[in-house]
């Protein structure tokens, strides 16, 4: 199962869809609910602040909601006639604005027809359980070598900024050194004002803005496929899981407001030299954790939880692998782990992605097509 060809595969989703599997059965304490089932590979859940609808994210193109506990039939939105799905490709995230409840915009990030990133601006339509489709704005277009590394999360920030998440534009080993360069968008993580310019400005604050042959939208580099990251809503710093190659999967942590870190790939796979004995590690931001592939094949990551319901879970990161299908909480803190935890008897086939409502309680997905809540349960 450690072989490189198996790893590229199950790291990129490319599976037939599967018959639905049963719920998980529940861990001692912690346990999953399922919320709704039926889906077309959802890859992520999101939701309005202050909003209690659920948002599921489908890869095919779709957005559905879910809406007191009922899966509406309706999608909110539908651009699958735009998506390019399959493999690591489809419609692959969705951000509300902060001030959604205001002005109606949402963000989703996708691969166009000719397997392009795409992120676009939506508006909300005269009824809040659908979108506008002709609303349609292009905020970021990224030309994609390959077909794997996408990236592909859009998440605005405690500083109201929209990050995104950008593969190193796949293959395997980043065959271009795209990681280390700063002149294309590839393998980092960009920030962008989308309030203040059409289609967006670049931040104060961006570490490369100014500076000759770089890209001012750059906030990090050195990232091989950050698939998922967030911000602890309490502290906000960001954790980053930046899915590996052939042997390592990590997890990067800093401050929010750490800009320009320089997380290694392809020089580094985790802690380790990529491809070589030694090599220079001056300047880069070791991982906060990792893992071999001995424990599975491409990380998930999830959030820091905030929310109220599970006290025992406070300020833990809370993460997965699409192999290995265990959840895993940690605190990070100051950018190492501690308190790390497997929560037996708990496991999840083929997760794709955690997600989060508004009252900061956690989910995860299943390529099965079922997306859990997850809760405690008491007297275990």
């Amino acid at each position: 199962m450690r072989h490189p060809v198996f790893v590229a595969i199950a790291a990129a989703f490319i599976l037939a869809a599967p018959a639905r599997a049963d719920a998980p059965a529940p861990a001692a304490g912690l346990a999953l609910e399922r919320v709704a089932g039926g889906l077309d590979r959802p890859l992520f859940v999101t939701a309005p602040a202050g909003d209690p609808r659920l948002f599921i994210v489908e890869q095919g193109g779709r957005v559905r909601i879910v809406r007191n506990g009922t899966l509406l039939p309706r999608p909110f939105l539908d651009i699958r006639d735009r998506v390019r799905a399959g493999g690591e490709r489809g419609l692959l995230s969705l951000a509300f604005h902060p001030r959604y409840a205001r002005n109606g915009f949402f963000y989703v990030n996708y691969t166009d027809l000719h397997g392009d990133t795409r992120v676009e601006r939506y508006a909300v339509g005269a009824d809040p359980d659908r979108a506008d489709p002709a609303s349609a704005r292009l905020v970021l277009h990224v030309d994609q070598p390959f077909a794997n590394h996408n990236g592909g999360l859009v998440m605005f920030g405690p500083d109201g900024m929209l990050y995104v998440g950008m593969g190193d534009g796949g293959s395997g080993g980043d065959p271009f050194g795209n990681g280390q360069k700063l002149g294309t968008l590839l393998g980092k993580l960009l920030r962008l004002d989308v309030d203040a310019g059409e289609p967006y400005r670049i931040p104060r604050g961006n570490p490369f803005a100014g500076r000759p042959g770089a890209r001012p939208e750059i906030w990090a580099l050195g990232l091989r496929n950050p698939w998922r990251f967030c911000f602890d809503h309490a502290t906000g710093a960001l954790v980053i899981a930046d899915v590996g190659q052939n042997r390592w999967e990590e997890v990067d942590a800093a401050p929010a407001a750490n800009p320009g870190l320089n997380y290694g790939w392809n020089v580094m796979e985790g802690d380790h030299c990529y491809g070589r004995d030694r090599c220079d590690t001056a300047g880069l931001t070791r991982p906060a954790l990792e893992y071999g592939h001995g424990d599975g094949c491409s990380i998930i990551g999830g959030f820091v939880y905030r929310g109220t319901r599970m006290p025992a879970l406070a300020g833990r990161y809370l993460y997965s692998d699409y192999c290995g299908g265990w959840i895993r909480s940690v605190r990070i803190d100051g950018g190492g782990a501690s308190e790390s935890r497997e929560w037996s008897g708990l496991h999840v086939p083929q997760v794709t992605s955690f997600g989060e409502d508004a009252t900061g309680e956690l989910y995860v997905c299943s390529q099965t097509g079922d997306v859990y809540r997850l809760v405690m349960r008491a007297g275990r």
